[in-house]
């Protein structure tokens, strides 16, 4: 451990925070130029009230979380006088901003024909959202302490499998002459350990990466999509624009409230154990925060940013340990938050948005999901790697049917249309991904725990949370389409049936009461001891 003496005050920054704080940056910057993206090309909004009320309102939202993260570490590094504490990152819940846009304000826009009336309702889905988080913090430390730490990260390596890695790599791929070459940059230097005379490796990606894309574009390949018409265009959304109060467009969306509640409030679980699993990754990182004050701040900070006008929900991030393996500690968090203030308040995100290829910086985004997948199985037990697995099911199914759900609604066609028996006969089993990836952030979660406590032979506590889980399905938070009373009653009484059976394991079944002993698999037979240590 690194301590500081007690006569020294924290540092507020240090020569990792520059490393930490490009790669953190540019992934905020990347979460921005999507948002923008979202609202001026699929909602329609106009860009007075894009670059005039959101992004402002939005700005105002992360720098507020990201100081308060800051000053969280700066305390954490004060008590301990350790000089290797790393602020928690934070931003935009990225699936919940393409949750909140497809499923909530698109629809109504659409309805409506008023794209206002869209982030009304975008507004009241976050205020709702809100009070979950804030209420939920208290009774987190519990959920943290009862559950297994490789249930936490097997469910949040899901989540960074599925919906962090694959669309970035994806992208990388698809242009690879910038983003595998810039994956490259990176690897060499954030794993590699080679130093680019000083230059941050994410600041050298992204500049190589813009280079071959305005090279190509200059000799007419157009590699990465830039063009001078877009930049111009960009820079008429130059200016200075304050965020302005929303309360009233706050509480008229409230007239959408049947529509909004069906996903407002799992998703505000979803929040609530996502928080969880990143605050016990930053624990096992070496920094442990206050679960309870982590999910109150989420829960103000977001309340904030949505009486001002930001339609979107702010969380803990994934990839605490990434930008502290980096060299991040406090300062990057807080230079964060400026950089934000910058971009958004003065209309700079337009400029960047054509300035800067997205696939230039998707590298990093895929970097960080290798560390949290990672990190799921180094820093637990080897015989819990099977429930490791078994939690990454539900993501691997949601993120499956995301994928089907896309490709036939680009068809013109959709599930019901074509219909599971054809479906099926194509080996697509689309109402098994539906059910198992419905609520799966919950759903890895508690399989991942059943899956522990069965390999230790605590029978007792399996059969507990498989009668929890059960529960939880009856009522829709997993393996169901909404929130509601017997919502998914087949799977509630299976799992009803699989409490019984790990019960009577715990009551009757004739075992020994050691964990089982750590194995080796052999793959041409059966799993053989590991030798004993000498």
């Amino acid at each position: 451990m690194t301590t500081a003496t007690e006569t020294n005050k924290p540092k507020i920054w240090v020569p990792g925070d520059w490393n930490a704080f490009f790669g953190f940056g540019t992934n905020i910057l990347v979460n921005l130029m999507v948002l923008t993206t979202l609202l001026r090309f699929v909602l329609k909004m106009p860009d007075s009230l894009v670059f005039g009320r959101i992004l402002p309102a939005t700005g105002l939202m992360l720098c507020l979380s990201t100081m308060y993260y800051a000053w969280l570490a700066y305390r954490l590094a004060k008590k301990t006088g350790r000089t290797d504490v790393c602020a928690l990152p934070s931003g935009i819940s990225v699936p919940h901003m393409f949750v909140v846009t497809f499923v909530i304000m698109l629809p109504i826009a659409i309805k409506t024909g008023d794209p206002v009336k869209g982030w009304e309702a975008g507004l009241t889905w976050v205020f709702i959202q809100s009070f979950v988080l804030m209420a939920g913090g208290f009774i987190a430390p519990w959920i943290r302490k009862v559950t297994p730490r490789a249930a936490l990260l097997g469910t949040l390596a899901g989540v960074s499998i599925t919906f962090i890695a694959m669309r970035p790599a994806a992208q990388m791929f698809m242009t690879p002459i910038i983003g595998v070459v810039c994956f490259a940059i990176i690897l060499a230097s954030w794993f590699g350990g080679v130093k680019y005379r000083g230059v941050p490796a994410g600041l050298v990606a992204i500049a190589v990466g813009s280079l071959i894309a305005w090279g190509s574009a200059a000799a007419g390949w157009s590699f990465g999509g830039m063009g001078l018409d877009n930049l111009t265009k960009s820079v008429a959304n130059f200016g200075f624009s304050l965020p302005i109060p929303a309360f009233g467009h706050v509480f008229s969306g409230f007239q959408f409230l049947g529509v909004i509640l069906v996903t407002a409030i799992p998703f505000g679980i979803y929040d609530l154990v996502e928080a969880i699993d990143n605050v016990e990754s930053a624990a096992v990182a070496g920094d442990s925060f206050p679960t309870t004050r982590v999910l109150t701040a989420d829960g103000v900070v977001s309340l904030i940013g949505c009486l001002m006008g930001n339609p979107f929900i702010n969380a803990v991030y994934i990839g605490h340990p990434g930008w502290k393996a980096m060299g991040g500690r406090i300062g990057y968090s807080a230079a964060t938050g400026v950089m934000v203030i910058l971009l958004s308040w003065l209309g700079v995100i337009s400029v960047m948005v054509s300035l800067v290829p997205v696939v230039a910086i998707s590298p990093i985004l895929l970097y960080i999901a290798m560390l949290i997948g990672a990190q799921s199985f180094q820093e637990t037990p080897k015989s819990h790697a099977p429930a490791i697995i078994l939690a990454l099911a539900p993501h691997l199914a949601a993120w499956g049917k995301l994928q089907i759900d896309g490709a036939l609604h680009a068809a013109g066609t959709s599930v019901a249309a074509v219909g599971f028996d054809k479906l099926g006969n194509e080996g697509i089993l689309y109402q098994g991904l539906q059910v198992m990836g419905d609520g799966s952030i919950l759903g890895g979660l508690m399989l991942g725990a059943i899956g522990v406590f069965v390999i230790d032979r605590n029978f007792t506590k399996a059969s507990i949370f498989a009668l929890a889980s059960g529960a939880l399905t009856f009522f829709g938070f997993m393996h169901g389409e909404k929130i509601g009373f017997g919502e998914s009653p087949v799977m509630a009484l299976s799992y009803l049936g699989v409490a019984t059976v790990l019960f009577g394991c715990a009551r009757f079944g004739a075992v020994a009461t050691a964990p089982a002993p750590e194995v080796e698999i052999d793959l041409h037979g059966a799993p053989e001891p590991l030798p004993a240590a000498e």
